[in-house]
């Protein structure tokens, strides 16, 4: 059996970094990792082939060779999906379908042949059975979850990995929290379910061998779910893992704002190799947490969680959301004064949206609010809900946050005041590549020559050189990420 896994192009959005990968001579941010390991699960005997479309094109060629096209994607790319399935069905290809869009909204896809929903590892062999015996069913699904002692390593001999900007890599599933705006505890369960320390051991090894040095990304919802495993148990592997390897990968992942209360966690993570932690932060605004159920950030002083984690070396990139029943008049400028106040420098500020599995939706559909037409990015000045607040209010509003956190003076002097904060631990080897220091002069180019706010540039690289020489990497890889940050909002502007 010959297969061709596709993964559907992604829109420029705030997280496709795709401005700044131009620096580093890189096309994506991370490869397919859905595809790789669902690539392991099917048969060693069958010939396959990966197509990522957001590095490479899908030719007639490719659909010609395959006897069936494997597609996994996201709500946001699903543009991409129907351009795709209409390309299989013309070729007269059969076509294999899951993943979170996929999982979401099958009903959206009866041209696909065989929707295989929910986790793999549960759904895929039952396919894989009835395809052999010749009567595969259109969907195969369940409500299940599964332990993950299953899951084989990603087939990472399918990845060019010199095309992408971090490699990544799942320790757990699942969030014991439940914010009504979210869809991962319908996908993955509120009991996170983890990976053996061994399994993550053997994914690095895997990864390691294949030359990959640099970032690599725990895509986990919530990678502190299960805590006394991390202290006991990966955390300290890890640690060992990368002092034996030279310090080989920087680890980034995500985790809620409570892991600031916990200073043994986060000494673990950064001795482990973590130095950046995506956080839902989501409003500054009480109520507005009270609404959509974030009890893990109310009742205490955000700001000084944020800080306490930059302090203890991890840098905090936070999630912020507009368009809550409860949001106050002057939310626009409470959300400006809160980022630029705390140093989150990566900073993604959204409308509310729904997911279609979401808690959200089900109480907006029940009050008439949901609308079908939704791209799936929520930083694109789109929502598939109808806001208590006239959408152009909202709108005008959302425009005002980001002109106010992106223009060159207030992202510049927010990079500072991280930069001020920081503390990474000491001793802390940089690994610098050619890649490095070639994204360092096309920053000079780019940044500081062609650029109007060109000046802050210098004034930052100045600053640094003088009171934080160390963190001179950082800070021009700040200063790059501002400029796709800017890139991609002007061009929606």
């Amino acid at each position: 059996m010959r297969v061709l896994l596709v993964y559907p192009t992604s829109p420029e959005t705030f997280w496709s970094f795709r401005a700044a990968l131009r620096f580093v001579s890189r096309q994506a941010a991370y490869p397919p990792l859905g595809l790789l390991t669902v690539a392991a699960m099917l048969p060693p005997d069958w010939d396959l082939r990966l197509v990522d479309l957001n590095i490479q094109g899908l030719t007639h060629d490719d659909l010609s060779w395959a006897d069936l096209v494997m597609i996994s994607a996201m709500e946001s790319q699903s543009r991409s999906v129907a351009e795709v399935v209409e390309r299989c069905r013309r070729a007269g290809v059969t076509t294999v379908a899951g993943g979170p869009l996929f999982t979401a909204s099958p009903d959206r896809y009866p041209e696909v042949d065989n929707l295989v929903l929910g986790e793999a590892e549960l759904t895929l062999a039952p396919f894989l059975s009835d395809l052999e015996a010749g009567c595969a069913r259109h969907v195969y699904d369940t409500e299940a979850f599964c332990e993950l002692e299953a899951t084989p390593t990603p087939r990472w001999d399918l990845v060019r990995m010199r095309s992408y900007n971090s490699m990544n890599l799942q320790y757990s599933r699942g969030c014991p929290y439940d914010c009504e705006f979210c869809d991962i505890t319908a996908l993955f369960g509120r009991r996170p379910r983890t990976k053996s320390t061994d399994q993550v051991l053997a994914e690095l090894d895997t990864i390691h061998a294949r030359g990959w040095r640099g970032q690599v990304f725990f895509v986990d919802d919530n990678f502190i779910g299960k805590r006394k495993a991390l202290k006991e148990d990966l955390l300290p592997a890890l640690a060992r893992w990368n002092r034996d390897h030279r310090d080989a990968f920087v680890f980034n992942t995500e985790a809620s704002i409570n892991l600031a209360d916990d200073e043994e966690l986060m000494d673990l993570m950064v001795k482990a190799g973590f130095d950046t932690v995506f956080v839902g932060i989501e409003s500054p605004h009480e109520e507005s947490l009270a609404e959509c159920n974030k009890v893990q950030n109310r009742d205490r002083d955000l700001l000084d969680s944020v800080r306490r984690l930059h302090r203890r070396g991890l840098q905090v990139q936070g999630g912020f959301i507009l368009g809550f029943d409860a949001d106050p008049p002057n939310i626009f400028e409470r959300q400006i004064q809160f980022i630029q106040q705390s140093g989150i420098v990566t900073a993604m500020v959204g409308l509310l949206s729904a997911p279609r599995l979401s808690r959200l939706h089900r109480r907006l559909s029940r009050e008439g609010r949901i609308r079908d037409d939704w791209s799936g990015d929520n930083t694109d000045f789109t929502t598939n809900i109808i806001p208590r607040l006239p959408f152009e209010k909202l709108l005008e509003g959302y425009h005002s946050v980001l002109k106010g956190i992106y223009s060159h003076r207030s992202y510049y002097e927010r990079v500072r005041r991280f930069l001020r904060e920081f503390q990474p631990p000491k001793g802390k080897r940089w690994r610098l590549t050619r890649y490095d220091l070639a994204a360092f002069f096309k920053s000079i180019w780019v940044l500081g020559i062609k650029e109007k706010g060109r000046r802050h540039y210098w004034a930052l690289l100045a600053w640094t050189a003088a009171r934080r020489p160390s963190l001179i990497p950082t800070a021009v890889t700040l200063a790059i990420y501002g400029y796709h940050f800017r890139t991609v909002f002007q061009q929606a502007l």
